[in-house]
């Protein structure tokens, strides 16, 4: 069957408005009669919201309403559970929104809401996800979870006692990996309306429009069909947008004025409000006979989802199910978690959770070949999946397996043809 696009060169629909600046970014819309909003947020990582005052702020000439938790109908939103404020009365991480002003202009919004004061029960916070996994440690959301574990995923394949005895070279190291922000290029921006029906309209850039309408609906207390979200262009995303950010506020702010209302992050504000790339803290231990064939791995992973889930249980699996890399390994033990600090909140980023266990897996394969005295490439080449293999998680691989091909087309560019480096 003969096509039009594969194989040749198909200009992108969006290329030209890019090119001449006519694209519509979030921040780029505006409505007649609109008003700016501005988020305040927790300085502490945890803490009770004990009062929020807002006099000075409403006493300035511009300032048009000031929200906080007690407006929100259904105060909470998330992608997998609804265990994160929208305006927080409990605050399990810094950047945590307390209130939100609107006013006039986005200068009289900012200077406004530095005028709002609000007193704090500042609480102990826990940073370490080890420390934070035992049992005499508080849990951060106890009607979730009875322990700040959100996730465990166990793998078991094979025997390791019988694995171990036929290692003829165990390497055994600890690995960790940081949070890593998105930094796409527009951070978040939102314009939020009551159309003529008296329905919910946002237009904003996200990855999952209909989550969002889900959870502002949810939130504001209204009907699906209540609510329209309208994706304009994304301007960077990269898992950075899966989470809700300013869109709930935004028609928060909108529904209770019955005004357009504008946000927008400031690149500051963005590092505060959107999730994080999981830290991961990966404990190794992998085995081999001295001929270089892999005969064990144990893996222990722990990932910080900071103070609410989002998408950590997926992370986690995924890390879990890539663990052992491209590799055939007949005994294989794993265990990820998913632990809750007070960190900032972690979420989807490319690679969801197999990008940080690349580090340890590779790492482990070039530390063996060091010590059995092959080249690097020599040990992937005598453990690599191909047609046939079985998994750590016993799935059989039936399809294309072309890693093989992969390293040979690289060998000759490796040091002495590749059996060196």
């Amino acid at each position: 069957m003969k096509t039009s696009v594969v194989g040749s060169r198909v200009v992108r629909e969006d290329a030209w408005g890019k090119v001449f600046g006519q694209t519509k970014f979030p921040a780029d819309v505006n409505l007649q009669d609109q008003i700016y909003a501005v988020v305040i947020r927790s300085p502490h990582p945890h803490a009770k919201v004990i009062a929020v005052n807002s006099e000075q702020a409403m006493s300035l000439a511009g300032v048009v309403a000031v929200l906080t938790a007690k407006d929100v109908p259904n105060n909470s939103h998330g992608v997998l559970f609804r265990d994160q404020p929208v305006l927080a009365e409990y605050v399990r991480m810094v950047g945590d929104p307390v209130a939100v002003v609107g006013a006039e202009s986005k200068e009289i919004a900012r200077a406004a809401a530095k005028l709002i004061e609000v007193e704090y029960e500042v609480l102990p916070a826990v940073f370490d996800p080890e420390e934070a996994m035992k049992p005499d440690v508080l849990p951060l959301h106890p009607t979730l979870r009875p322990t700040n574990v959100l996730y465990h995923m166990p793998i078991r394949r094979g025997i390791m006692e019988e694995g171990w005895a036929k290692a003829d070279v165990v390497i055994e190291k600890e690995y960790s990996t940081q949070h890593v922000d998105h930094a796409f290029l527009q951070p978040e921006a939102v314009l939020a309306h009551v159309d003529e029906r008296g329905h919910m309209v946002v237009q904003t850039a996200t990855q999952y429009a209909h989550y969002d309408r889900g959870e502002i609906a949810h939130a504001l207390g209204l009907r699906f069909s209540q609510v329209q979200v309208k994706t304009l262009a994304v301007g960077g995303a990269f898992g950075g947008r899966e989470d809700i950010s300013l869109q709930v506020i935004a028609a928060l702010m909108a529904w209770n004025t019955l005004r357009p209302v504008k946000m927008e992050n400031t690149r500051e504000e963005s590092f505060y409000s959107h999730s994080k790339r999981h830290p991961m803290r990966m404990h190794y231990k992998t085995g081999a006979t001295k001929d270089g064939k892999l005969v064990a791995m144990e893996a222990k992973i722990i990932g910080d989802a900071g103070a609410y889930s989002s998408w950590s249980i997926n992370v986690l699996r995924k890390s879990a199910v890539h663990a052992s890399g491209p590799y055939v390994i007949p005994n294989v033990s794993i265990d990820s978690y998913a632990v809750f600090t007070n960190n900032p909140y972690s979420g989807a980023m490319r690679g969801f959770g197999a990008a940080q266990t690349v580090l340890a897996y590779e790492s482990q394969m070039d530390l063996l070949a060091k010590e059995i005295g092959i080249s690097p490439l020599e040990i992937r080449l005598r453990n690599l999946f191909k047609v046939g293999s079985t998994t750590a998680t016993g799935q059989v691989l039936t399809g294309s397996v072309p890693l093989d091909q992969c390293l040979a087309k690289i060998a000759p560019y490796l040091q002495g043809g590749g059996d060196s480096q």
